[in-house]
């Protein structure tokens, strides 16, 4: 029996990823680096090791792309700031689901862009915590994440369920024991998900689907 569902926040809650696409992309080529849409699925939501290692083949140096990383945040944060991204169907589906299940956010975006993305959506009325990088040692695809969302939960591995919507999520969903609905989004519909519990086309098919379970 489910007990705790443990949400993904990118992609899953709020409709970000396209977004971060932008920022890394345009940081990117001021680097000479054209970062495709197909690499950037490849190497962050797949691999989810980031697509720096493209400037280092060129050979530029670390102090650099530490200044086009911090750029790229800083960009990304610029780009947030605006109107709210709460994906369609998710304000009905945790209202459904407020009150029947220990409910968290587990993301490994910073705290900083996860409070932008948060200033006006209303959404974490519905969570009991939110766990952001930094709060564990490594970020997803180690199991990391879900291991301290599960410890800070109370509740048991097999009774807490992941919502990811990319390959890397279920990788460390699955590696710390919980199981996993996958909602594809644009950008992860060609995905591996063979070890879902789920893949569902909307978050409002989750509540039908997790009840009993």
């Amino acid at each position: 029996m489910i007990e705790a569902i443990l949400w993904d926040n990118d992609g899953v809650l709020v409709d970000t990823e396209h977004v971060y696409f932008q920022a890394t992309q345009r940081v990117m080529a001021t680097a000479g680096v054209h970062l495709t849409e197909q690499q950037y699925v490849d190497h962050f939501l797949v691999e989810g090791r980031g697509a720096w290692h493209l400037l280092e083949e060129r050979g530029v140096g670390p102090e650099e792309i530490q200044r086009l990383r911090d750029a790229r945040n800083e960009l990304y944060g610029r780009l947030l700031r605006g109107e709210p991204r709460a994906i369609p169907g998710v304000v009905e589906t945790l209202e459904a689901l407020r009150g029947r299940y220990v409910m968290d956010v587990v993301t490994s975006s910073r705290k900083d862009h996860f409070d932008l993305i948060h200033e006006h959506t209303g959404l974490l009325p519905y969570f009991d915590f939110v766990l952001t990088a930094g709060d564990y040692p490594r970020t997803k695809p180690h199991p990391d994440p879900y291991l301290a969302a599960v410890e800070r939960s109370g509740v048991a591995a097999d009774a807490c369920v992941a919502i990811e919507d990319s390959e890397r999520g279920l990788e460390a969903a699955t590696l710390a024991g919980v199981r996993c609905i996958v909602v594809p989004t644009a950008l992860t519909r060609g995905g591996r998900f063979e070890r879902a519990l789920g893949v569902l086309g909307s978050v409002r098919d989750i509540p039908p689907f997790v009840r009993g379970r």
